[in-house]
């Protein structure tokens, strides 16, 4: 199995996530939230079908189109938060070429109160696989927003 980051399950999950607690918690004017992928392999695409059926069962919505990381995105974002480790390698070894990179790169798995540092593709997975997915996204957010900015 080949393993693409290609913004269309697990980043626009956790975005779609984050984006609604900054809502609920009335902070959404204070952070700017996008997700983007390391690769150009799913640009212009919509999620994955079974991320949004995920986060429709949740009550959430997203309009993201997955779109690759730009130069911009280090330089204008505080945070770029990923999910596994090579992505984190591709970020950090992208971000070197990067002149005055602001953006603080790490694994949002860092977050988890429940200690599950990677989040896995689910892409090959099931619904199940989709909804632990979620699950992580919402414990590392809520964790991440609680955090001293």
């Amino acid at each position: 199995k080949e393993k693409r980051a290609g913004n269309i399950c697990r980043s626009p999950i956790a975005e779609a996530v984050f984006r609604k607690l900054v809502t609920d918690e009335k902070v959404e004017n204070k952070w700017m939230t996008d997700s983007a992928a390391v690769s150009d392999w799913n640009v212009g695409r919509s999620p994955d079908a079974r991320a949004l059926s995920c986060l429709r069962n949740h009550g959430i919505e997203t309009a993201h189109k997955a779109r690759q990381i730009t130069k911009d995105d280090f330089q204008s974002f505080d945070y770029i938060l990923c999910m596994d480790e090579s992505n984190l390698r591709d970020l950090k070894r992208k971000s070197n070429q990067v002149k005055d990179c602001k953006a603080k790169i790490e694994l949002l798995g860092t977050y988890d109160p429940q200690k599950q540092l990677i989040i896995e593709d689910p892409y090959y997975g099931n619904e199940k696989d989709f909804e632990t997915v979620y699950e992580q996204c919402v414990r590392c957010c809520k964790a991440f927003l609680e955090k001293p900015h």
